[in-house]
């Protein structure tokens, strides 16, 4: 764990209390198909979260969104909401940063789930500890093909202009999309799917070495980086795809525990 003294400050700096857990998770990609995580989701949400003072979902807590209108005819979508903000009701503060499948989520959805929705990256401390919260696809900069998409569709004139269609089109477009991505990961050797070393390396130095969370890789594991003298430490969130897990910072203490069932 990286303790700084003075952390960098920044418009988006959120203060933190050390005698509180925090938790984070992320890549949950929940849909109609996986019902299993859905009910995994709901327990944790039930069970473990209520004892935290902050829960960070950092990306695709859906596998797709098309919008905040999905909230009109998705059951799951609305189950969701509904639980967050009983969650965000019951005292524990929720926020969200979009990932690369719910980029589209916006200001609706964020008031019915009762969460606050967080620019990626995004800097926080908790107690003394700066620490970064990322999806983690900026990372993986190996993957160029995937770089010049993620500019596209975060672009607010492509967003616009998908939202101005009609549910179905939006639909398909997901289905697309989200077909695409598969085949391509097929295809793509796995390294290039992963962060890229120099680039982790120029975030712990430009940010002044916190400790960086983040998915997106589906790769959970601590790494630590020696970056100009300083030992930094890197966590990569358990995706949600056999089983779930999340990471818990409590009393200085990191774990990462795994949701089954």
């Amino acid at each position: 764990m990286v303790t700084a003294a003075n952390p960098p400050q920044s418009p988006f700096f959120k203060g933190g209390s050390s005698s509180q857990q925090t938790l984070f998770i992320s890549d949950l990609h929940l849909c109609a198909e996986r019902p299993h995580i859905t009910r995994l989701f709901e327990r944790f949400i039930a069970e473990t979260a209520p004892a935290a003072e902050s829960l960070y979902i950092l990306g695709d807590l859906f596998e797709y969104w098309i919008g905040d209108d999905q909230l009109d005819g998705d059951p799951l979508a609305r189950n969701v909401a509904q639980r967050l903000h009983r969650l965000a009701a019951s005292g524990t503060r929720i926020f969200f940063m979009h990932g690369n499948r719910d980029f589209l989520i916006g200001e609706r959805f964020a008031r019915e789930a009762g969460l606050e929705i967080l620019p990626d990256p995004t800097l926080i401390n908790i107690g003394n500890t700066s620490v970064l919260l990322m999806h983690g696809d900026t990372l993986c900069t190996d993957d160029t093909r995937y770089q010049s998409f993620r500019q596209q569709v975060r672009s607010a004139e492509w967003q616009q202009a998908i939202l101005a269609k009609p549910i179905p089109e939006r639909q398909a477009l997901a289905q697309s999309i989200r077909s695409q991505s598969d085949i391509e990961k097929s295809m793509k050797p796995e390294a290039i799917m992963d962060v890229n070393a120099d680039a982790v390396t120029d975030v712990f130095r430009e940010q002044r070495y916190p400790v960086i969370v983040h998915g997106h890789t589906h790769r959970p594991a601590r790494h630590e980086h020696l970056v100009n003298g300083h030992c930094c430490v890197r966590w990569v969130l358990q995706d949600w795809h056999e089983i779930g897990g999340y990471l818990s910072v409590n009393a200085g203490e990191w774990r990462a525990t795994a949701v089954s069932g």
